[in-house]
């Protein structure tokens, strides 16, 4: 009975988070689970506590970005880029497309899925107005797509891979021996096909010459300490330092430096910052703590356990298809956390763990509630006034994930 209790308010809370019923946010619905799993007794206090304590590098890691993010956003240091972007275009919505598509890569790269949807997101919609572009739509899809194809180039591209590997990250140099490849692969994939959807809304033409207004000296300070910020993160990785405290640090001093020298009071900022997402993966990390006292996770690991020991290849593609579907069906931030727990307790080769994470990251790329990024992405653009329809979203998402997923698990053993 109580494995049914479990599994019914772990679902039910996650079903809150994805869909917001009376549109509250998503934090609360997190929370409310993890709540109601404590009251009724389903997971004691300490083990609560040992759930939430899990995340603390995810927690660290997120804070920081979004701290240092915000405070680039604020001092026009994305604008900056995209109004490049545009007048670099020379009027071509193709050669738009392809330096929108290039600046997400190195937002997501270097800051995380969510700083590309946070932040890249409304500089792109400023811009394209600014030139007169009459459909945009092409271009706000790249920072969606981009968001979750690019998130496994690096360590620090996704708080999703934190979380997956947990206490047992690759160094810098294992990482980019395992994904480097597959990653260049889905992102030129992803880009082919994105711009195949998109080819008919890329004819027209638009005028190149906006005003660009120079890049402060507090925007220069912004893009060096973004630039330093993930050599440190670079640094740590390749020397197996856990990326929480660092990031955290090194974002929270940049922040206040920036703001020292803008003269501008660096509350603005912290408001700007989504911290409801720290409390929610909070309440997540809660809900997946009750869910492995049910076995599931320890069921599961056996079983994968076993496959991939029979069958390595076909375990990697069945694995990796199946979980870039439940990623969208519960959002892949907890099937991530649930598929590290997972990962840790099976014993599976590196070509079952990297399909595993494959799919965590580029899974969400098939609709609207697939990845918090995704979720960011949609607040951003009804703010602006823009609204994407999930159906829409989703016509788009088959082609745009299938394809590169599909692809990439094929040739995987291979890489």
């Amino acid at each position: 009975m109580n494995n049914y209790i479990i599994w019914t308010v772990s679902l039910l809370s996650i079903a809150g988070v994805i869909i917001r019923p009376f549109k509250l946010p998503e934090a609360v619905w997190a929370v409310g689970g993890a709540l109601i799993l404590m009251i009724t007794g389903m997971v004691t206090t300490g083990q609560a506590i040992q759930g939430v304590a899990k995340g603390t590098d995810v927690y660290l890691f997120l804070a920081g970005m979004m701290l240092l993010s915000e405070a680039a956003r604020e001092e026009k240091l994305f604008d900056w880029i995209a109004g490049h972007a545009v007048r670099s275009s020379q009027g071509s919505a193709t050669r738009l497309f392809g330096l929108v598509y290039l600046s997400g890569i190195v937002v997501t790269a270097l800051l995380s899925n969510d700083a590309t949807a946070v932040v890249l997101t409304p500089a792109v919609i400023a811009a394209t107005r600014a030139a007169g572009v009459k459909n945009n739509l092409p271009y706000l899809l790249i920072c969606a797509f981009i968001a979750n194809a690019a998130s496994f180039l690096l360590p620090i591209s996704n708080p999703a891979n934190l979380v997956i590997y947990q206490d047992h990250l690759p160094s810098l140099g294992q990482w980019l021996a395992q994904f480097l490849i597959p990653s260049v692969i889905v992102i030129a994939l992803t880009y082919l096909v994105l711009k195949f959807t998109q080819r008919n809304a890329l004819k027209e033409s638009f005028e190149p010459e906006v005003e660009q207004q120079p890049l402060s000296s507090t925007g220069k300070l912004a893009l060096y300490s973004i630039i330093f910020t993930v050599v440190v993160m670079l640094v740590c990785s390749a020397y197996d330092i856990a990326l929480g405290w660092p990031t955290f640090i090194t974002g929270l001093l940049c922040t206040l430096l920036i703001g020292f020298m803008a003269k501008r009071s660096v509350i603005g900022a912290f408001k700007q910052v989504s911290w409801a997402v720290l409390i929610l993966v909070a309440g997540l990390f809660v809900i997946v703590e009750a869910l492995g006292q049910t076995g599931i996770t320890q069921a599961i690991a056996a079983r994968l356990s076993a496959a991939a020991h029979d069958h390595a290849h076909t375990t990697a593609l069945v694995a990796g298809s199946g979980l870039a579907v439940i990623c969208n069906l519960v959002n892949n931030l907890p099937a991530g956390l649930i598929s590290g727990e997972i990962a840790q307790a099976a014993t599976i080769p590196d070509l079952v763990r990297k399909a595993i994470l494959i799919a965590i990251d580029l899974g969400p790329n098939l609709s609207v509630t697939g990845s918090l990024a995704t979720i960011l992405w949609l607040y951003v653009l009804r703010r602006e006034g823009i609204t994407v329809s999930s159906s829409y979203f989703l016509k788009i998402g088959v082609a745009v994930m299938l394809i590169p997923l599909i692809a990439v698990l094929l040739i995987l053993p291979y890489l």
